[in-house]
């Protein structure tokens, strides 16, 4: 069980590890980390995922949805074609989040928030493994991010997996990084995920925010990241979203925006903070 801090309710909560006995077989086992050795490879995810988008998965949505107690009323109608069809659904417009000030800063998904500050050599510490910025990235990064964020927001399962941009502005730039699919949960801790993981690396340029980087990680079983890479963009404005299964997006700020108490407070006791997208997480400094 997780620790995790529902801020709409002022109180701790507990989330159940999705599928936690298979993956404390495949990361504590030794002939689970055998098979592991293989669950990580791209083509078995390719596999996984052509099933999923198959009328076979259809049969899947309604034991997830009682599973989940997902509210069916808040997502567009229509009549899902496969599991990932239904994974992958639309919020009506009326469920959106609305508009926030410029100087407001906004999660980028329904997610469990964890800040990280970012040292004076560009690493940070996250859950005990240290990064480089340019392990994370493979760009060479600026020293403006020297005490900046890393912002680090985790889709479980259940979450809405589809994400939107921070702040209006521009991309700079885009790319891949083929790696491998680990989970993204604690489970993994002993695996330098954010730097193995198959991840998108864009720059971007913004308004209120200056540059950030955004990085939307895969995790097991999910390598496929769709983003739509529009070289405009308005804030709160639909970036992309994951495929089937839970997975991250890290966004790294400079030294110029302020996060909430709440979270910074509940961030330095490891525990995360239950966000909905389009939540307000802080905002510009003066």
């Amino acid at each position: 069980m997780i620790n995790i801090y529902d801020r709409k309710n002022k109180k701790l909560i507990t989330e159940e590890q999705y599928a936690s006995s298979i993956l404390n077989f495949l990361y504590n086992n030794v002939v689970g980390r055998i098979l592991l050795k293989l669950l990580i490879l791209p083509f078995i995810s390719k596999i996984y995922g052509i099933y999923q988008t198959s009328f076979l998965s259809k049969k899947h949505i309604k034991g997830f949805i009682k599973q989940y107690q997902i509210d069916e009323s808040k997502y567009e109608e229509t009549n899902y074609k496969s599991f990932n069809d239904f994974f992958t659904r639309k919020l009506k417009k009326e469920n959106l989040p609305k508009k926030q000030k410029n100087n407001i800063v906004i999660s980028p998904a329904e997610s469990k928030l964890l800040v990280y500050k970012i040292t004076k050599d560009l690493k940070v510490n996250i859950k005990g493994s240290t990064y480089t910025l340019e392990e994370l990235t493979k760009e060479k990064v600026s020293k403006d991010y020297i005490n900046g964020n890393c912002l680090i927001f985790r889709l479980s399962v259940n979450n809405y997996h589809r994400y939107c941009h921070i702040d209006n502005g521009e991309l700079i730039k885009t790319k891949l990084i083929k790696g491998k699919l680990h989970t993204v949960s604690s489970i993994s801790q002993n695996y330098k995920i954010y730097k193995e993981n198959k991840r998108v690396v864009s720059i971007l340029k913004t308004e209120n925010l200056d540059e950030i980087i955004y990085i939307e990680v895969g995790a097991l079983l999910v390598g496929d990241i769709k983003n739509y890479n529009q070289e405009k963009f308005k804030k709160g404005e639909e970036k992309g979203y994951f495929n089937v299964g839970g997975s991250t997006i890290v966004i790294l700020t400079k030294d110029n925006i302020k996060i909430d108490k709440d979270i910074i407070k509940y961030s330095n006791e490891g525990i995360e903070t239950l966000l909905e997208y389009g939540e307000r997480i802080g905002e510009t400094k003066c």
